[in-house]
C-alpha cells in the first residue's frame, strides 16, 4: 500500500520532526510512505485559508485516492479496526491511502466532501504537528497488528 501523509504547514519543534522520522523508518518496511506539506495560508482571514489550504490538499489527490481525514468530530477507531481497514483497501481496488491533516482553522467543505473517512484520533485538540506524529505511530501500529507481530513501544 502507498501511504501519504498530507499536511499543512511545516514541522518545527526538533523533537516532533525526530519522533516522525523514527516512525517513518519503522514503517518503510510495511508501505510505502511519504510526506508531503503544504504550505499554510495567511490566517487573517480563516475562511480564506481555509479554502485556500483545502484547494491545495484537493490538487494533490487523484480520484482513485482513498483519503482519511483527520477531523476532531471524526470517527474513534481502535488501533485494531485502523489495520482492518488498511488492510482491507487493496481488496477494495485501493492503491493509495492519503492521510489529510488540514491546518490552523480546519478542513474547508470542499475537503471534508471529499474524505472517504473523517478519522478522530481523540476528542482531545492536539496541535497539527503531535496529529502528525500520533497518525504516522498508528500506521505503522496497523500493520504490526496486521501481521501478528508484537508492539511493544
Amino acid at each position: 500500500m502507498h501511504v501519504r501523509l498530507i499536511a499543512v504547514g511545516k514541522v518545527r519543534e526538533r523533537y516532533i520532526a525526530e519522533a516522525l522520522a523514527d516512525f517513518r523508518a519503522r514503517l518503510r518496511p510495511y508501505h510505502r510512505f511519504e510526506e508531503i506539506e503544504v504550505r499554510a495560508a495567511d490566517g487573517s482571514d480563516p475562511a480564506r485559508a481555509m479554502r485556500a489550504e483545502g484547494e491545495a490538499i484537493l490538487k494533490l489527490l487523484e480520484p482513485s485516492d482513498h483519503v482519511w481525514l483527520l477531523e476532531r468530530s471524526g470517527e474513534l477507531l481502535t488501533s485494531e479496526e485502523v489495520a482492518r481497514r488498511i488492510e482491507r483497501l487493496p481488496h477494495e481496488g485501493i492503491a493509495r491511502l492519503n492521510l489529510v491533516v488540514a491546518g490552523t482553522f480546519g478542513a474547508s467543505g470542499d475537503l471534508l466532501a471529499r474524505a472517504d473517512l473523517r478519522w478522530s484520533l481523540s476528542p482531545l485538540t492536539f496541535l497539527h504537528e503531535w496529529a502528525r506524529v500520533l497518525a504516522v505511530e498508528q500506521l505503522y501500529r496497523a500493520a504490526k497488528i496486521a501481521r501478528d507481530e508484537p508492539y511493544h513501544h
